[in-house]
């Protein structure tokens, strides 16, 4: 193979590398990496938010649906919706100062028209329970409205 061919190939090969560690950084995380980074968040503290009104709240927020959960972004005031299997992933990307309480999450279950959307929700609910304690986040249980 000529040099040319060589550095065409090696180009190529780089190229590869550099999208696949932009995918890494932009995609969901494996769960081992997820768990890996939010066991690196300190463990809850709940002298820090056991009083504290939830209009005050600055760690992460969840809302339990039917069909998702729903991440709130306090910045923006957006709702990023989640499957169950990105949950953690899309928990462990946050930045370490959203979570100044430690590793704790508040958890909303939304609004059911109908008996049918109540199972729904509460099925879900012990689904993101599940998970999120099997990833040793504590759950702070916010009243629904």
């Amino acid at each position: 193979m000529s040099y040319l061919g060589w550095a065409a190939c090696a180009l190529l090969i780089f190229l590869a590398a550099c999208s696949s560690n932009s995918k890494d950084q932009d995609g969901p995380l494996s769960d081992a990496a997820a768990s890996a980074r939010l066991q690196a968040i300190p463990s809850a503290d709940p002298a820090q938010y056991a009083k504290l009104p939830i209009k005050n709240w600055r760690n992460p927020y969840m809302i339990v649906h039917r069909d998702n959960f729903g991440l709130l972004d306090l910045a923006d005031s957006e709702e990023i919706i989640l499957k169950s299997g990105e949950v953690l992933s899309a928990l462990a990307k946050l930045p370490a100062s959203s979570w100044p309480y430690g590793r704790v999450v508040a958890v909303e279950e939304s609004s059911a028209h109908n008996t049918a959307d109540a199972v729904a929700v509460r099925r879900n609910r012990g689904i993101l329970a599940g998970t999120l304690e099997q990833a040793h986040i504590v759950i702070d249980w916010v009243p629904s409205n």
